[in-house]
């Protein structure tokens, strides 16, 4: 079937697919840019990041190429998402968030515990009724697809994949989890931008004293300013070098790890822990933690290491897309249910410990987008409250990309227990 599916796709050149997405990735954020227009308006409803997935699903759907005889998913998501990884994480600067403040942070992690404990809850509730949307088998089995929504959800695009190829989910299921994830996630997100405009009011509801939010955004501008400048050639190099040299370390002891444990321990097999995959990624983001302690290296950020994570990111989320087959997505509207009992799980626990803690509605919000929407969102919900604040959004986010691999595993284990045999 694959041998007949690679014949009958117009395109099976990689290095002219390559092309292609590269276009389409280009269109979408310089349309996505437009200050003003149809575009704008257009950007308003659908978010660019679904465009990234959908145009090369609508073109693997169409026949136009098909993503799965093409080697470009296996390239970016070994070599390109463990580096997207690792420049996410090189720039998180630990004490600068720790001065955020601590409700800050709190937010961020009860958001976490939030979505870990959420997935697993809502598959119980749904399968109280409705078993079959939450059942399968194998590559199939619908709460391998609900792990990779965790890892979109505490991380992003880079832990999303990376949850795809340690839990093994089906194309078809990924394709039904990409929506269930970009829908729910962007239907809430609208509903902090709408409390953004009205946040003196809901931190009057909280008891909040936001005066603390002035004193972040002042440190936070400072610490860009002090750090951004323009790269050169050699800034670049050094960037690139630092990412592909851990990558390559990483796959090194994953290499050793990954089939050691098979052969000796296969009982751990169930939580993925003889999978060299599962071990590249946990690697790359643990090198890039420890290397954020380094001056030098965080400081990578200024000359636009984060920037390079987002294209490498964006490449393998177009390759991603390949495997898409949007017609799959109407197979099991159920799965809808499951994500919105999950985000109102999520949201419940924010508030009540947003109420606890007195928090003001802003660490809220982008305590929650942090995770859910990630560094692509999170600062555009932290500029509704103020420009200045964006960077706040971009620091707890890469936070949620240092935490989302070991947090989606932990929810995708839970998952698999509370799944329906």
């Amino acid at each position: 079937m694959g041998e007949e599916q690679h014949h009958s796709a117009l395109i099976t050149n990689d290095a002219v697919v390559l092309g292609i997405l590269m276009v389409v990735l280009a269109l979408v954020f310089k349309t996505s840019s437009a200050k003003e227009g149809f575009w704008k308006k257009f950007y308003t409803y659908v978010p660019a990041i679904l465009l990234c997935y959908f145009i090369p699903g609508l073109l693997n759907t169409m026949g136009v190429i098909d993503g799965e005889e093409s080697r470009l998913y296996f390239v970016s998501s070994r070599y390109l998402l463990p580096a997207s990884l690792v420049l996410f994480t090189i720039s998180i600067d630990l004490k600068e968030i720790k001065r955020l403040g601590g409700k800050a942070i709190m937010m961020f992690l009860a958001g976490t515990v939030g979505i870990v404990l959420g997935g697993p809850l809502a598959i119980l509730i749904v399968s109280i009724f409705a078993p079959e949307v939450v059942g399968g088998a194998g590559p199939d089995a619908v709460w391998r697809g609900l792990a990779t929504i965790a890892g979109s959800w505490i991380g992003g695009g880079a832990n999303q994949t990376a949850m795809k190829e340690v839990f093994g989910a089906s194309n078809d299921l990924f394709s039904k989890t990409v929506a269930v994830d970009v829908i729910v996630a962007n239907i809430w997100m609208g509903f902090l931008l709408y409390g953004a405009g009205r946040s003196k009011a809901i931190d009057r509801f909280f008891k909040a004293d936001a005066s603390a939010i002035d004193d972040v955004k002042a440190k936070i501008e400072a610490y860009r300013a002090s750090v951004t400048r323009i790269p050169t050639l050699t800034d670049s190099m050094v960037v690139l070098g630092v990412a592909f040299g851990f990558v390559a370390v990483a796959h090194f002891l994953a290499d050793i790890i990954a089939p050691f444990i098979s052969e000796n321990y296969p009982g751990l097999a169930k939580y993925s822990l003889t999978s060299s995959f599962f071990w590249l990624v946990v690697f790359a983001t643990t090198f890039g933690l420890i290397a954020s302690f380094n001056p030098k290296v965080r400081a990578l950020e200024g000359v636009g290491a984060s920037r390079m994570a987002s294209v490498l990111l964006y490449i393998l989320v177009a390759s991603v897309g390949m495997h898409m087959n949007l017609l799959a997505i109407f197979e099991n509207p159920g799965l809808f249910l499951v994500g919105i009992v999950w985000m109102i799980f999520h949201v419940t626990i924010l508030f009540v410990v947003g109420k606890v803690i007195k928090a003001p509605f802003f660490f809220i919000a982008v305590g929650s987008q942090a995770n859910v929407g990630g560094a692509a969102s999170a600062p555009v919900v932290a500029a509704a409250f103020h420009p200045a604040l964006a960077p706040v959004g971009v620091l707890l986010a890469v936070l949620g990309y240092a935490l989302g691999t070991y947090g989606a595993w932990l929810c995708g284990i839970l998952m698999q227990i509370a799944a329906p045999a």
